[in-house]
């Protein structure tokens, strides 16, 4: 009997340990299942915080469809886009055919089959004399566009890059190598959106003229001179034949900025690289002494106490760190009441960019990314300006424009915070729109430790320096205010 017990217990033991091994297993799986679970289920929430959807979001799509992201809302925009496609398809072909046939060229070309077609067929020979003779327009117009005209023609502009305002010029510059003279011709100078039309006269064998017109500087942006072209035409106008002789230039329209001493921004605590909280074993502010535990270097040892104590004791030291500048503007439209708070908006971030590149300081300049027009979900992006060079920098500034779709000063603040580490200081540059709610909500993205200062353009207020909540708030009304507004803070 206790022969044939044992291996009974034995049995059930084993069973048990199987048992107790599957509700393991089983658990193990059960706990990993969870586990995967919640990575993901983190992993969507952490996209799903930095993915807004349509909230906020004013583009194309959302002025057609509104919210809907359904199979018809994707029909009815794939449509539009379908004959927005086809229309500038269009468009092309209709500005290249009406370079060469002016209207009153296509009305000859209608009016000339009709009256041959009506003259014929109801007697009429006024109709049939009229069809002859816009036949005869029509192949003398035809000559005009024959042939082409040796000229030497050049294009210069004067400055490259010009402040807004600047005086700006161009130079037209045609030379007649031939041995024959040239009749005169019209010479048209696309600038910009504007056309430059230049009367130019009859040139002789080896004979030049010049001529200098003014360029438009009153914008900031990139204006393109050129190409230079000449037209001929007949004397009737039927037709107008275009030459291209030279390439477009470009004319960096730069910001307007002023200059900043940077003893100006020394209200922020740490710009000149002051000590910070963190403990370090090697820099170069002295914080404390303690024992020596394996692995410090021994030449921070400090012997005099390390005599008087009979242990060996070590320098501890308050890690430093070089200031890194974040200057993050906004280029949503809801956040600027005026197109001169805009202007004003990109001058201080030029100004502010400017300064720190001059003190070779650790500077990002950043501003709002556009949500495309057929988008579903708002593009939580910062694109970030070139800060190598001064001129980089204005160069980049020049050609940005405000948008609706573009990110406000909450989102910009957001995105800068997570793509860029090492932050100490931060510049959230906006319009007047930008409530203090919203402005905030913007510093509190930025870790503890940044200090983070809001230039708020609105010339209809007095400037002014608020601190609010650990947000100091610089209210300016001219650009001139900017370098008092950070002037006077630095003895509040």
């Amino acid at each position: 009997m206790s022969g044939r017990g044992e291996p009974e217990r034995q049995g059930s033991s084993a069973r048990v340990a199987r048992g107790q091994s599957g509700h393991l297993s089983r658990a193990t799986t059960s706990n990993a299942k969870f586990d995967s679970a919640h990575r993901t289920s983190h992993r969507t929430s952490h996209r799903t915080s930095h993915s807004t959807g349509t909230v906020g979001l004013t583009n194309a799509r959302t002025r057609i469809v509104g919210e809907r992201t359904g199979l018809l809302a994707d029909a009815i925009i794939t449509l539009v886009r379908f004959f927005r496609t086809i229309g500038a398809i269009f468009a092309g072909w209709t500005r290249r055919i009406s370079s060469v046939v002016t209207v009153l060229g296509w009305s000859i070309l209608f009016l000339v089959p009709a009256a041959f077609v009506l003259g014929y067929g109801l007697g009429w020979v006024e109709l049939v004399a009229v069809a002859f003779a816009g036949t005869v327009l029509i192949i003398v117009a035809t000559i005009y566009l024959i042939g082409r005209i040796a000229f030497s023609i050049e294009l210069s502009v004067t400055h490259s890059r010009v402040v807004v305002g600047e005086r700006a010029t161009g130079l037209i510059t045609v030379t007649n190598p031939t041995t024959r003279r040239h009749a005169g011709l019209k010479v048209e100078v696309s600038v910009g959106r504007g056309l430059a039309e230049i009367a130019m006269p009859s040139l002789a064998h080896g004979a030049s003229f010049q001529h200098e017109f003014l360029l438009p500087t009153s914008r900031r942006g990139v204006l393109w001179i050129g190409p230079v072209r000449t037209v001929r035409a007949d004397p009737v106008g039927l037709v107008r034949r275009e030459l291209l002789w030279t390439d477009a230039k470009q004319l960096f329209v730069h910001p307007r900025t002023i200059g900043i001493p940077s003893t100006s921004t020394g209200f922020v605590r740490d710009l000149e690289g002051n000590p910070t909280r963190d403990l370090s074993n090697s820099d170069v502010s002295f914080h404390a002494l303690r024992e020596y535990v394996p692995g410090d270097e021994r030449r921070y040892i400090h012997w005099k106490s390390t005599a008087k104590t009979g242990t060996y004791m070590v320098r501890q030291f308050e890690e430093t760190r070089r200031s890194h500048l974040v200057i993050a503007l906004s280029l949503a439209t809801a956040n600027y009441a005026t197109e001169e708070e805009f202007e004003m908006a990109v001058s201080v971030a030029g100004s502010l960019g400017v300064r720190a590149i001059r003190d070779a300081r650790n500077v990002a300049v950043v501003v709002s990314e556009k949500t495309p027009e057929f988008a579903k979900r708002k593009v939580l992006a910062v694109r970030h300006l070139n800060t190598l060079t001064r001129t980089r920098l204005l160069d980049d500034l020049a050609v940005i424009e405000h948008g609706e779709s573009a990110l406000g000063i909450v989102d910009v603040a957001r995105v800068a915070a997570d793509e860029i580490t090492g932050i100490s200081v931060a510049f959230l540059v906006c319009g007047s729109l930008a409530t203090v709610t919203e402005l905030r909500a913007a510093s509190t993205k930025f870790p503890p430790g940044v200090e983070v200062v809001a230039v708020v353009c609105d010339p209809e207020t007095i400037p002014g320096l608020r601190r609010v909540a650990g947000l100091s708030v610089l209210t300016i009304g001219y650009l001139e205010d900017l370098q008092k507004s950070l002037a006077r803070s630095v003895a509040v």
